[in-house]
């Protein structure tokens, strides 16, 4: 009998039977509230009724519809939506079908633009499992072990993991720019770097918001060193922080962003945005792809951004937000196993560690085991596997985050005990 790969784990035991909204139901007979979100991409929710219609609709008159050969209307409507939400300036967008792909697309661009081969990422970063984006990614081991040799021309320099350093986070970001500096000065010159790479909060790294300051470093020294700024918003972006995008907590302004997840509600599309002077400097060839901006894709994506702006659902994810972190920060009172508390918007990391401070990744687990059994669904992350990250959908409601929270305490009650 055939089966799935051995290597994919499944994070709970549930199998789905149908979804709405912020809920899951299982075969099993059970309803989950859903706080993984397919890993932040069901943003609008599981199956938004906009969002349904207009896949629907578009699967009647055409599904693929090959971009460099003929042009479809959901695209051409997708490019000037994104248009009213990008960053001023970034009025050129390329499409494809994954993260992976648009943070490929975004290194070939920075390198072809610059005539420089080396890219600058920072440690806890996620770009993607395909070669290239494995070598850009230092949350784990795990993501680029084992088939070597990876891509050349790649440097690491410290994130200003603030709780990591035991620091406040003004001294994280001082310590990890004065890095970056040593880094320029000693690894990869400035005449040498293409640009720099940087989610706009570390996703698998450990959902660790990018401070302010650390983003107007780079900008600072990206401009002095006519070095291009990536910013990779595939899981921040698209409301996911209460911001449109993720980098909006600051004042900064990138030279490309790339986005996914969120952007259709579950269908498989991303892109790389740019100026039209910058996009231009590409060599020709260099950017297309069977089933990039597919035109069901295509249409999720125009209705996932009305759904988006019509409900506002950019200002939803703020509030609920601030209702999840004060709800967990009062469960992390009760419990010192919880060591840090964290996100922006709907993008929420719970950290576990000991009584030293250490990663404690096997309480972080059971916690996550245990919200299933609550009906909680929830994820692990960090390199150390030791946070458990929230992510609601952009609908979430008061009461359903009260609900989640509920069981979420249940559940480190459960593993912990009840007054840790």
């Amino acid at each position: 009998m055939t089966s799935l790969s051995p290597l994919l784990k499944q994070a709970t035991p549930v199998v789905v039977d149908h979804a709405s909204g912020s809920w899951i139901h299982g075969t099993d007979g059970k309803d989950y509230l859903d706080f993984t979100t397919g890993i932040g991409v069901t943003s609008t929710g599981h199956c938004h009724p906009r969002v349904v219609e207009a896949a629907r609709e578009q699967v009647g008159k055409v599904i693929h519809a090959q971009y460099t050969t003929v042009m479809h209307p959901p695209l051409l409507e997708l490019t000037q939506k994104l248009g009213e939400v990008l960053p001023e300036g970034l009025d050129s967008v390329f499409y494809a079908n994954s993260g992976s792909e648009a943070v490929e697309s975004a290194v070939r661009l920075a390198r072809m633009a610059k005539g420089r081969p080396n890219i600058v990422v920072f440690q806890g970063s996620f770009h993607g499992r395909t070669v290239a984006a494995a070598t850009l990614t230092t949350a784990g081991t795990k993501f680029s072990a084992g088939f070597a040799p990876l891509m050349a021309g790649v440097h690491m320099s410290p994130f200003p993991y603030a709780y990591r350093y035991g620091w406040d986070i003004d001294t994280a970001v001082d310590f990890a720019l004065r890095e970056l500096d040593y880094l320029l000065a000693t690894r990869t010159a400035p005449n040498d770097t293409a640009a720099f790479l940087i989610e706009p909060a570390l996703g698998d790294g450990g959902y660790i918001p990018t401070p302010p300051a650390f983003l107007d470093g780079l900008r600072e020294r990206a401009d002095r060193h006519d070095i291009l700024l990536i910013l990779d918003e595939v899981q921040a972006g698209c409301g996911r922080t209460g911001r449109f995008w993720g980098h909006q907590w600051s004042s900064i302004r990138p030279d490309i962003l790339i986005t996914a997840k969120g952007i259709a509600s579950g269908f498989p599309i991303s892109a790389m945005a740019a100026s039209e002077e910058l996009m231009s400097q590409a060599w020709p060839g260099s950017q297309g792809g069977t089933y990039g901006g597919n035109a069901v894709a295509a249409a999720a994506g125009c209705a996932t951004l009305d759904v988006i702006r019509e409900e506002n659902l950019v200002e939803n994810a703020r509030v609920r937000g601030e209702q999840l972190l004060a709800g967990v920060k009062a469960i992390q009172e009760k419990h010192p196993v919880i060591g840090d508390v964290r996100g922006h918007g709907l993008m929420m990391g719970v950290e576990f560690t000991d009584a030293e401070g250490n990663a404690d990744a096997a309480t972080a687990a059971a916690v996550q085991q245990a919200t299933t059994r609550h009906g909680l669904l929830s994820l692990t992350c960090g390199p150390l596997g030791n946070v458990v990250r929230l992510i609601p959908a952009l609908v979430v409601t008061q009461n359903e985050i009260d609900t989640g929270v509920e069981r979420f305490g249940a559940a480190v009650d459960e593993v912990v005990g009840a007054s840790s």
